[in-house]
């Protein structure tokens, strides 16, 4: 083998080696954290190990074949066999044993996942959007975005459906995956088991920014998610209108930002996402980028520019009103 090549083949299979690693799965169905992906886990696993004993069986037949009736120098050509009865039906009834092995199992755990939610189940309706998440909490009377707060040990109920086009609601350690489609409701319903925040996306085609539509599962204490009802129930925080952030909110409220964004006092648009507490979030732009100063500035001055095919046009501030309207809603906590 030519040095490049022997480079090349050694540092890929390096490269792969070092994607295997690591202990955390921020977006793998094989780190379940729900009973729904325990269940779609243990359905994976036993119908693995049967792929991988018909593996065996057939390979090592194949190469029992290969290696007693290959040709040799000489030898006759070998027996055929036509009409063996016995053979024909052991290998017709095999296959049709192995698919109702797999059938069953799978017919359950269809029927399991897909069972109507508990009593006392958290209802939350998912409203995908190009190209973020909505999440509005009915009984709570909260509505957020893309990072998904719920309660450890507690029966979750996601009424999904679409605001444009067709997305794909995928938190695979949580809350496995279903289709977000206009004019139709889907639903997902799982209790979580452990406290953690479980990464997510979008897994539908969905248009320029489809990649870019990341959420959350934010799963918390149950004290921890009263506390955090408690905070997104407030009225959004008023600042000084001496302070910088009071000239921002000034600013804010002449702008294009009123017509699309929905702040409790101050505006009531319903385009873009609720920002009556966005600075309570972790992320901006669909789960894009962190929120902090810096990049929610650089989001608010151009963000067609950071991401492509974004609704949210350019602001044309100046750098002052730009400055006052990030330390606005850095304060809405």
């Amino acid at each position: 083998m030519h040095r490049t090549a022997r480079v090349t083949f050694w540092l890929t299979i390096l490269c792969v080696a070092v994607a295997g690693c690591g202990g955390h799965y921020p977006q793998s169905t094989l780190a379940p954290r729900s009973d729904l992906g325990l269940s779609i886990d243990h359905l994976f696993t036993g119908i693995f190990g049967w792929a991988v004993g018909v593996f065996i069986v057939v390979e090592g037949l194949l190469l029992f074949t290969v290696i007693k009736f290959r040709g040799r120098p000489g030898a006759q050509p070998p027996k055929s066999i036509h009409g063996h009865t016995a053979l024909e039906i052991a290998w017709t009834l095999a296959p049709v044993l192995i698919l109702v092995v797999v059938a069953v199992p799978t017919v359950r755990t269809i029927f399991q996942t897909q069972a109507p939610a508990p009593a006392g189940a958290l209802e939350v309706d998912v409203i995908g959007h190009q190209w973020w998440w909505e999440y509005r909490y009915p009984a709570q009377a909260i509505v957020t975005a893309n990072e998904l707060h719920v309660p450890v040990g507690r029966p979750i109920e996601l009424v999904m459906t679409s605001a444009d086009v067709i997305h794909s609601f995928w938190a695979p350690a949580v809350a496995a995956k279903r289709d977000v489609i206009p004019g139709h409701t889907n639903y997902i319903v799982f209790t979580p088991d452990s406290v953690g925040t479980y990464t997510g996306q979008c897994a539908e085609f969905c248009g320029d920014s489809h990649a870019n539509m990341r959420l959350s599962v934010i799963v918390e204490s149950d004290s921890a998610f009263r506390a955090w009802v408690v905070d997104q129930q407030a009225p959004a925080a008023l600042p000084d209108p001496k302070s910088l952030a009071g000239q921002g909110k000034a600013v804010f409220s002449r702008s294009a930002c009123i017509g699309c964004h929905m702040i409790s006092g101050v505006s009531a648009g319903v385009i873009g996402p609720n920002l009556s507490h966005v600075a309570s979030r972790t992320t901006i732009a669909g789960g894009e980028f962190p929120n902090d100063s810096l990049d929610l500035a650089l989001w608010i001055a151009n963000a067609p520019d950071r991401k492509p095919g974004s609704m949210m046009m350019r602001m044309n501030l100046t750098p002052a009103d730009l400055q006052a309207v990030v330390a606005y809603l850095r304060s809405l906590k």
